[in-house]
């Protein structure tokens, strides 16, 4: 998916202008999108102002809901997406919610029904499905060189930032979980999480989630924020050839591995081909993110990152947990 550009000029509202708020903040305003902030912290709201004078600032959503904005953006605190999102798509205006779109699967479900019967765009903020390494994967995956998808891998690793509110899956792994339906264009029909709470009590600091498909095809997630160095590395094994991605890597780097097991002489032997560099358009998830919202702001449902597969992203982290604590016990 290319960069799309903007071919009007929308005005968005930005609710939430902490650290992920501001970076939807600044993005707008270069975009010449942002039309006003809402931030109910009146120390911040006032230097938000004189950061960003042709902006309009409020300090609690009603007022901001009164005004013409053509969406909104929700980068509020998890907890309060709920009420902030239930809020927008009742007023009938587009919004775009920060990732995750609600702490469970029932809270997302209906926000996203209430979308649908309001006939409101309701997007989640799952921004490496914007992200042109990600896809450009799935452009190679299309155009069949790699074959069938059999296998998925992700390892996110890092030591910190801890949360005391959510295990290190749900932290993590979200962006995974939406990947992975994305290559696979399915939700697993099984998984099964095992990890470990050492900091915590309950909150689980390192899981190890596999995830199976129909047709024999599955995956696995590592994530942890107990791991000497940072990594983010996602494989796709294909039946014709493999792909490589190292999100954490200063260039970020994205190879094919003309690599496959063939018969031969009535046993499988290992084919092993050239590794190529495949080149792809750096340019900024975020950016990639706003601009689609923003394209799509007259339709009541967007392809990519919708309230759908919000939901569904909720329920297999839900799954999931619910595994980790079975296993955790046993």
């Amino acid at each position: 998916m290319n960069s799309i550009k903007m071919k009007n000029n929308k005005k968005l509202c930005v609710v939430g202008a902490g650290k992920w708020g501001s970076n939807h903040i600044k993005t707008l305003d270069s975009m010449g999108a942002l039309g006003g902030i809402v931030e109910k912290n009146v120390t911040s709201s006032k230097k938000i102002k004189d950061l960003y004078p042709l902006s309009k600032v409020f300090n609690n959503l009603s007022e901001a809901i009164g005004q013409d904005f053509d969406g909104y953006v929700v980068a509020t605190p998890p907890s309060t997406h709920f009420e902030v999102a239930k809020t927008i798509i009742n007023s009938r205006k587009p919004v775009l919610v920060e990732k995750p779109l609600a702490l469970n699967y029932e809270s997302a479900f209906e926000l996203n029904e209430l979308a649908k019967r309001k006939k409101v765009l309701l997007m989640v903020g799952h921004i490496l499905l914007f992200h042109s390494g990600f896809n450009k994967m799935k452009e190679i995956i299309d155009s069949g060189k790699i074959g069938d998808v059999q296998y998925i891998y992700s390892n996110r690793l890092n030591l910190g930032t801890f949360r005391d509110d959510e295990n290190v899956f749900w932290s993590f792994a979200p962006h995974d979980i939406s990947l992975f339906n994305y290559f696979f264009g399915k939700e697993p029909s099984k998984l099964t999480s095992r990890g470990l709470d050492i900091l915590q009590k309950g909150i689980h600091d390192t899981t190890i989630t596999t995830l199976e498909y129909n047709n024999k095809k599955m995956g696995h997630i590592f994530v942890s924020w107990l791991h000497p160095f940072k990594e983010h590395r996602f494989v796709i094994v294909g039946s014709n050839g493999m792909l490589h991605f190292e999100d954490s890597l200063e260039n970020k780097p994205l190879k094919f591995y003309d690599k496959k097991a063939e018969f031969v002489d009535s046993v499988f032997k290992p084919s092993s081909g050239d590794v190529t560099s495949i080149k792809y358009p750096k340019t900024e998830p975020l950016k990639n993110e706003l601009q689609y919202f923003i394209s799509n702001l007259d339709k009541n449902k967007v392809k990519i990152a919708n309230g759908d597969s919000a939901v569904n992203v909720i329920k297999i982290l839900e799954q999931a947990t619910k595994s980790l604590k079975k296993n955790s016990e046993s």
